[in-house]
This record gives C-alpha cells, structure tokens and sequence, in this order.
C-alpha cells in the first residue's frame, strides 16, 4: 500500500483517537519504518550488509601480513668456486654459486619461466640478504593501503579563465616511454635533479651515439677495442641510459672541465676502474688531449694533466684494496696473501690533496688467496692447506672495503669527496670464463627480464653496508661519500662486453672471452653519464 504524503497528518488523528493506548504506538512506527525508506532509500541499512562490510575489512588485513620464508638463500659456498662465472642450465636459468640467475633467453629463443618465478627468487635473495646485513627492509614509494575510509567524490567549481596566458609545463616521460631520443635531454631543475634517482631506469635507444670512435681516441686498450678486432654488429653503442622520471643529459666535455677547472680526480681500483678513466679521457678528448706527466711507464699507475684547465688525472692499481703480496711473482695464478686489516700505501698515501676519488673493486676478489688479519692466518680461498679455515670471497670483499674506507678516514688532510663506484656485473654464457663462456648478445635486457641476485647481489649489498658505514664515520671530520651507482644499469648490458673481439698484449693458446671489461665507445660511457651529473648536483648545493 502506497500512502501520500498528505495522508501523514490524517493519520496522526485517527491515532490519537484510537480507544487502546497500546495499539497507538505500533502503528506510529510501522508508518514510519514504511515511509522513510520510500523517501531516503540510502539509509536502507541491513545487519548483512554490515558483517560483509567487516569481513572485506579483515580479509584485506589478512592479504598484507607477511608471511614467511620457506626457501632462504643457502649461503654454503665452501664446495663451490666464487671465481668461475655461471653456467647455464636449461637455457634460461643460470646457477651462480648456490644461487639462481634468472636472465632473457637468446634472440629467436622462447622465455619459458614464468615471471612470477622470478620475482619469488629475486624476493627470496634480497630477504636473506637483507636480514642478514641488518638492513631494513623499506616500503616502496607512494605505496599506501588505507582502511575503514569512504571515497567521496567533490564538486570543484571550474577555474576562473585567466587572463594572462601561462606557458606550459613539460609533462616528464613515464618509465616505460621507449621514445627514441636524439639527445639525453637538457639540464634539470635544481629541486628536479636533487629528486631524480638517475641509478634506476632502462636503456632506450639513441641514435646519435657513440661520440667518439677507436680512431679518434688512442687511450683505448687493445683488449677493449672491439671496433678494431671486427666486431660486427653496431648496434650496442646506439643505447643511452634513461632514469625513471627525468632525463639524464649526455655528457658535455665543455661542461665538465669547467666544473673540475683547477682541480684533480683519482681512480682507485683494479682494470675494470682503469676502463673508467679511459673512457672519461675518449669523451673529454672531442674538446683537448692530456698530457702524459706520470713517473712511471706502468699504465696501473699513470698521470694526465689537462693544461688548460688546470685538472688533471690518476689511475691507482689497486685491485684488492688493501696491502697484498703475490706468494709467486711470475705466476698470477698463484693465491695472493690479503692482510685485510693493512693500508695499501701505493694509494692510500697518495690521494690526501686530491678533490674527487672514485674506488672500486670487484672480480680480483674471486681469485685464490691466503687471509690475514693482525699479521695471522685466519682464512683461504680455494687454498689446498687443509688446516686452514675455507672461507667465501665475502669475507675478504668486506674486510677489504672497510680498511680502504677507513684509509680514507684518517687521511689528516684530505678534503675531497669519495665515490663508491658499485659493482659491474660479468655476463658469461654457456659456461665458466676458463671453459667457453661467452657474451654474444647484441641488445640489452628489459628491466624486466634480468634479476640481481647470486653473488652479484652479494657483492652489492656488501658495499652498500660499508658505504653506510663510512658516511656515519667521515660525517664527524665532514668528509663526503658518494654512492655511483653503476650495478643495476650494467646488469642490463650482457652486449658490452669485448667478448672475442679484444686482443690482450699475451695472447694465451686457449682463447678466453672477455665478459668483465667493457668495449670503448660503449655502455662504460654512462659512468661519467653519471660522474657529471653528481658534480653538477654538488656544485648546486
């Protein structure tokens, strides 16, 4: 039965006039519990309706509780050599060590994982990792789940039209904005290049590289000279790196001696580091040539003093870092003695006036060698004593780092900035370095076909810790540490490396490929990408 509106106050009456009390009030709230929800249908609440409103609710606390970790990363490396890279299994799954490299398969191959695969493996390496190290595990960015909260939907007036025109803002790429780009795009805001994690992002393709070639650069070793041994495809110089929400500015030759004008840049580290300055004097060479001022005929320990612009630049040989002795000096394979707690004064004594130092190290760690810490035995690596403690190239890769770092730290007069160049990736395929192992790709990997794990995780996170380590320790005497982060951005680069298209000085009767180094012009040139950048941003600050 329908009833009007004007029918409410008739009613009412005929209520009043009702002879039994009891009765009256009855029939009040039947009219209104009828008439009410005609007119407001919103406030049709029912008891079901609330407990399926608080079951979502527990359901989706119940979806974000951890849970926990039924597979941690084995960490018994023992049995196992550190210093020979992966070998495939199956094809697309590569076994580092214990662990497992999930990578892309070959061009014209079919991906048969799942990609939900990888992500379990990679989450499973960094949780060991990461608990392990003591490092707290941070949410993601602009990640929030909020419960209990009702969206509503506001009216907003329009906007008043203005009667001056504004000029339009640049819209910033997305990440996943595969434009092909001429140029590495202008300079950054100083608030925008502060914000910009330029380490995390993809390659996209550049067609104006490289910008400089094997013939017009001679500081490029014959070993990294791939252009000059015939490699044949071209393809993997015409990348540059694209950080997620900005742009990263190739690098400007002019810009960077003028920020560096009267002041002086070391390099510390093995050959991979000394690929890094090379590549620095091939870029600065469209603008000027070095000069050749070192003491020494040694190319681990070589000077070059740009005149013009007062700056100059060192190469320190140090691939361990600390203190170290070859137990056979004409025999390399030898296992080296690492004193671990011991300065390496061939460096350390040698950079206190500089103002910029980048240290780095990395594959030497994976070599045979005897651990010392306060001048006793404590360790080996792939040594054949058997009453000596076998020990992982962890131990000394941490030791070793922490010394150097400390090094720094109490250099009474050094005033300059420290960069922590992170660790590079080695690439071998279809087996060890000393068995075949090789890298023929031509093309990078998508941030989603690669993950960082195994030792190269391992490695990483090591670093990461005594960087942090460092900063606490050199804030005191206002010394500065800088993270260069290059491992993420060359862990997408399998295509970069010589391969077999480098020629050492002493060619051995079994040819090995080069999976460590990296070809000149090529992907090592996003370093001083990188290099650049930091010291623009220091200079704004």
């Amino acid at each position: 039965m329908k009833l009007q509106a004007t029918e409410l106050p008739l009613m009412k009456n005929q209520t009043r006039r009702s002879k039994n009390p009891k009765i009256a009030p009855l029939i009040a709230i039947a009219v209104l519990f009828t008439i009410i929800p005609i007119y407001y249908p919103s406030l049709r609440y029912s008891h079901k309706r609330l407990l399926e409103s608080s079951s979502s609710y527990h359901s989706l606390e119940d979806s974000i509780r951890p849970t926990a970790i039924s597979d941690p990363l084995s960490r018994n490396h023992l049995q196992q050599k550190d210093s020979e890279p992966c070998l495939f299994k199956n094809e697309d799954k590569q076994s580092c060590h214990g662990h497992h490299y999930s990578v892309a398969p070959k061009e014209g191959e079919r991906n048969v994982e799942r990609p939900h695969e990888q992500e379990e493996d990679a989450e499973r390496s960094t949780n060991s990792i990461t608990r392990d190290l003591g490092i707290e595990k941070r949410p993601e960015k602009d990640f929030k789940i909020v419960v209990g909260e009702r969206s509503q939907k506001v009216r907003k007036k329009p906007p008043r039209p203005s009667k001056r025109r504004r000029p339009e803002t640049l819209k910033l790429p997305e990440k996943n904005d595969r434009r092909q780009a001429s140029h590495g795009g202008g300079e950054l805001s100083a608030s925008k290049a502060l914000e910009c994690d330029i380490f995390s992002g993809e390659w996209v393709w550049n067609p104006e590289a490289p910008y400089y070639t094997n013939e017009t650069c001679w500081a490029i070793q014959e070993h990294q000279n791939c252009m000059k041994f015939g490699r044949p495809d071209k393809g993997f110089l015409k990348w540059r790196w694209k950080p997620d929400g900005c742009e990263l500015p190739v690098f400007d030759p002019f810009h960077f001696l003028e920020l560096v004008r009267g002041k002086s840049l070391a390099f510390v580290g093995d050959s991979v580091a000394r690929n890094h300055m090379q590549s620095l004097i091939c870029l600065l060479s469209r603008v000027v040539y070095p000069v050749d001022v070192s003491n020494s005929a040694d190319e681990n320990f070589k000077r070059w003093e740009y005149r013009s612009y007062n700056f100059n630049i060192s190469i320190y040989w140090s691939p361990f870092l600390v203190r170290t002795q070859q137990t056979d000096p004409n025999d390399v394979t030898r296992p080296f003695n690492l004193y671990l707690d011991e300065f390496n004064e061939d460096w350390t004594t040698k950079i206190e006036k500089f103002d910029y130092v980048v240290i780095s190290a990395g594959h030497w760690f994976f070599r045979p060698s005897m651990f010392y810490v306060k001048r006793r035995l404590v360790g080996c690596l792939y040594c054949l004593q058997t009453n000596v403690t076998h020990m992982t190239s962890y131990f000394s890769y941490r030791r070793a780092f922490r010394t150097a770092f400390r090094a720094i730290n109490s250099l009474k007069n050094y005033r300059g900035i420290t960069y922590l160049r992170t660790f590079a990736p080695s690439h071998f395929e279809n087996g060890p370095w000393d068995k075949g192992g090789e890298c023929a790709r031509t093309r990078p990997f998508g941030v989603n076909e690669v993950v960082l794990d195994g030792y190269n995780l391992e490695m990483y996170m090591i670093q990461l810790q005594e960087l942090r380590i460092a900063k606490r320790v050199g804030r005191k005497r206002g010394l500065k540490f800088r993270l260069l982060d290059t491992t993420q951005p060359m862990l997408l680069r399998p295509d970069g490396h010589p391969d077999k298209y480098g020629h050492w000085p002493i060619e051995n009767k079994t040819v090995v490929n080069d999976c460590v180094h990296w070809c000149l012009p090529g992907p090592v040139d996003t370093w001083n990408d990188f290099l650049l950048e930091m010291l623009k941003r220091e200079d704004r600050s």
